[in-house]
């Protein structure tokens, strides 16, 4: 019979099935969102200045990492949102378990209402939806010629390699610095940018990872459905 404590931390477990059928589940205490994550620092500058002109508040310090409550690192079917103007972004998710370290797809869903008030109170907002398949980071030959993608209602809005992001070898001393190198973090990438022509605020998400050595892909998809009105 579970415990009240131990029923309040499986609402945080994730569990992935890895290439080989084999299951990994780890209990997420610490989830962490990187933000002006691209490896050219100089077009994160002129990404910045850019947001900052449609009111986005500019971080101290690049690339930035915000922390996320923890029960937000969801392997969710929908995503519950309260307004029209949220949308998701496409990243890779490092996740440290008991039994290594795993690399999955990820999408960081977040409102776009809320960010222009604080960066880190619109990533509080939604959560972060992980595949539930994942690859051991050291199975992967060559990790920056993984491919990104996402899709909004069946557009292709973002589509990358992760050559354009910071590595997970860049963050792990980070998080190492910090005491949080430890099974139960889980940290997302940052993300690529998005196709202006394609609106990003629809109602259905998908995200992919595909290694071109192997053809191997994990995805995920989603639905955003709008919460009823509020009274008062």
């Amino acid at each position: 019979m579970y415990t009240r404590r131990q029923a309040r931390l499986r609402r945080y477990d994730v569990r992935f099935t890895l290439l080989d059928g084999s299951e990994i589940t780890t209990s997420v205490h610490t989830l962490l969102n990187a933000g002006y994550a691209g490896r050219s620092q100089d077009d994160v500058a002129a990404h910045v200045k850019e947001l900052a002109e449609l009111g986005v508040p500019a971080p101290s310090v690049t690339p930035a990492l915000y922390p996320v409550a923890p029960y937000l690192a969801q392997q969710a079917d929908a995503v519950p949102a309260q307004h029209g103007r949220t949308s998701g972004e496409a990243e890779w998710a490092l996740v440290i378990t008991d039994d290594g370290v795993l690399l999955t797809a990820a999408c960081d869903h977040t409102d776009r209402e809320l960010e222009v008030h604080g960066v880190a109170w619109s990533k509080n907002a939604a959560p972060d939806v992980l595949a539930r398949k994942a690859w051991r980071l050291d199975d992967l030959a060559d990790l920056d010629s993984v491919r990104l993608q996402s899709w909004v209602d069946g557009a292709l809005l973002q589509d990358g390699t992760l050559a354009e992001l910071l590595t997970p070898q860049y963050w792990l001393p980070v998080l190492e610095a910090r005491g949080l190198a430890k099974p139960g973090t889980v940290l997302l990438s940052g993300t690529l940018p998005m196709d202006p022509a394609v609106d990003q605020f629809g109602t259905s998400w998908r995200v992919a990872l595909t290694d071109p050595a192997t053809g191997d892909v994990i995805d995920l998809a989603y639905t955003v459905e709008t919460l009823p009105e509020p009274i008062g």
